[in-house]
């Protein structure tokens, strides 16, 4: 990570994101803002009132238990066939990057990093299941090396996994990793040697499950996802029943880093608003470094969104009445939150990947071309529709995990509901913000 930050201070100003290859794509609504907003905010407060009415705890059992065994006699492999994927695309990333094209819409290690893996890979992770265990070359690398199997800090749990996120973020946000294949290039060969070198000291298995952040990312994708691992092998379920599951999260630690992955994809979309940019501008007159202001805006946002998030933890308590512990309200009621953010993922990315899908295409097939033209896909009008469904879809399924989860925590059925009172707010909370940047124009990156 370090090495990271040196990579972005040695690049001087920064000129794009990973958002800046597709050339913008957001327009602005033709309705009312405050109209599509409290519409938005509405629908998510009326599914919990259709929720409320469910109150047979058998019948949400079935629902969320329900799941059909998957047949998986080749597993071995396609596990070998993975991680054969996984290396060859690690190679590619880095020589291609070194040497390929500089035209950042040619060069397949911009393209295959952006659209197929963080745009395209991550989307397959909850719409399908997590490939992604299976084709990280780091951690197939990291298998093959000697390790020194020192005991990984208990104090530390999945807070490096936190920092590192938000660190990650922030440079895919404020450095031009989608402009400069050689600093993408450098960027991910820092982060292999860090990852690896984390691994040879802790073991692979503490190392990937507790600090490594891109690992922590794909396996809570996968949790949503409607195929993932049983003890039979895999198995098929509903969308999104498995964020029910006692002890997904577990600790404060992975409480954050959920709430973290719903933040940075909100601050992701958040910064190339003309919102931010009218606020930002007499910041920046007024002396403030760019460079200093979207690090702490960061950090400022992610602890209001987890602050507002241990409020309603708090709230819950006091209206159920219940011994429960914060602690365990808060690793209960945390698992939704993933739900709301593949929602918004889903919107910010599936334009975006479509958009570009032409172009990796044909850099995979010329890796070391340089065509004057790409192809891209025009998406049509009625496109941005799709976007905000997605994000009314993912809060609907997040109402009903954790409705969910309250009928299992509580014995009684008004305690159930009571308790839920303050997260369905925090709940319309972030649907009003996650709908209202969807429905900005997108701006270029301002000040940088």
């Amino acid at each position: 990570m370090l090495c990271g930050l040196g990579l972005l201070a040695a690049t001087g100003t920064a000129s794009a994101h990973g958002g800046s290859l597709a050339g913008g794509g957001r327009e602005s609504l033709t309705i009312p803002t405050w109209l599509f907003l409290s519409t938005g905010g509405a629908a998510v407060g009326a599914s919990f009132l259709l929720a409320s009415f469910v109150t047979d705890r058998a019948l949400i059992e079935r629902i969320h238990g329900w799941g059909r065994p998957l047949s998986s006699v080749s597993g071995r492999t396609l596990a070998s066939a993975g991680r054969l994927i996984g290396l060859v695309g690690l190679v590619a990333v880095l020589v291609i990057g070194f040497v390929g094209p500089t035209n950042a819409r040619t060069n397949l290690a911009i393209l295959l990093v952006w659209v197929g893996w963080w745009a395209g890979l991550a989307m397959t992770t909850y719409l399908l299941g997590n490939a992604w265990a299976t084709l990280n070359p780091l951690k197939t690398l990291a298998e093959l090396l000697p390790t020194l199997e020192r005991p990984y800090p208990d104090r530390l749990g999945s807070w490096p996994a936190v920092a590192g996120l938000l660190v990650l973020v922030w440079l895919e946000v404020v450095s031009p990793l989608a402009d400069q294949p050689r600093l993408l290039a450098s960027a991910v060969a820092s982060y292999s040697v860090v990852t690896l070198a984390g691994a040879v000291v802790f073991g692979p298995d503490d190392w990937f499950t507790h600090a490594d952040p891109v690992e922590g990312v794909f396996r809570y994708y996968g949790r949503f996802a409607p195929v993932g691992s049983g003890e039979d092998g895999l198995r098929l379920r509903l969308p999104g029943m498995d964020l029910s599951t006692p002890r997904l999260v577990d600790g404060p630690d992975e409480v954050a880093f959920v709430v973290a992955l719903l933040w940075v994809t909100t601050y992701d979309g958040l910064v190339t608003t003309p919102a931010w940019r009218d606020l930002t501008t007499p910041i920046v007159e007024a002396g403030v470094p760019p460079h200093l202001l979207y690090p702490v805006a960061l950090a400022v946002g992610f602890a209001c969104f987890l602050g507002v998030y241990r409020l309603a933890v708090r709230l819950s308590r006091d209206m159920s009445e219940t011994y429960l512990t914060p602690a365990i309200l808060a690793q209960r009621f945390a698992p939704p939150l993933i739900a709301i953010a593949v929602g918004y993922h889903f919107a910010h990315y599936l334009g975006y990947f479509l958009v570009l899908a032409p172009s990796l295409a044909v850099a995979l097939t010329s890796p070391f071309a340089n065509p004057a033209t790409v192809p891209t896909v025009e998406l049509p009008e009625w496109f941005g529709a799709i976007a905000l469904t997605s994000v009314i879809v993912g809060h609907l399924v997040a109402i009903w995990v954790a409705h969910a989860a309250a009928y299992d925590l509580f014995p009684a059925r008004l305690q159930a509901i009571r308790s839920q009172y303050p997260f369905i707010a925090v709940m319309v909370f972030y649907t009003m913000t996650s709908l209202w940047v969807v429905s900005q124009p997108e701006v270029a990156l301002p000040h940088l």
